[in-house]
């Protein structure tokens, strides 16, 4: 798990990212094009550390694998959502299928994993504007 909370003075918020990821080179992809993008990201490995992490950093939005070690993504992001009803929930995997399960009907976003992160990215940038939109 890592955690980065710049908020210097008269800067904007940036908004926080918590991605979820058993597998440490994707995390760590994922974590520094996130950041690239001008959002801080805190990661968590498996779906128990998630609850955790979301527990103690609030994030703005969720990027949520799926199969994964400990407690698997569908089930981790149902327990988010009872935590938070309001934060978004990206199902990020590389399985189609999933799609199709009752299970992940509750995430904001279904993103199929590829090599081009620009889909991923772009439904990011979405979630968290109509977030913003929706609160002023």
């Amino acid at each position: 798990m890592t955690t980065s909370t710049e908020n210097t003075g008269s800067q904007p918020k940036k908004p926080l990212l918590l991605i979820v990821e058993d597998d440490v080179n994707q995390r760590a992809l994922y974590e520094e094009e996130m950041r690239d993008e001008g959002y801080e990201v805190v990661t968590a490995s498996d779906g128990r550390q998630a609850i955790q992490v979301a527990a103690d950093a609030h994030p703005d939005l969720v990027i949520m694998d799926v199969n994964m070690p400990v407690m698997d993504g569908l089930d981790t992001m149902s327990r988010l959502i009872e935590a938070d009803r309001h934060v978004p929930v990206i199902i990020h995997t590389a399985y189609e299928s999933y799609k199709d399960s009752f299970a992940s009907w509750s995430a904001d976003a279904y993103v199929v994993k590829s090599g081009d992160l620009s889909g991923l990215k772009e439904k990011v940038r979405e979630l968290l504007d109509s977030r913003s939109t929706a609160s002023a």
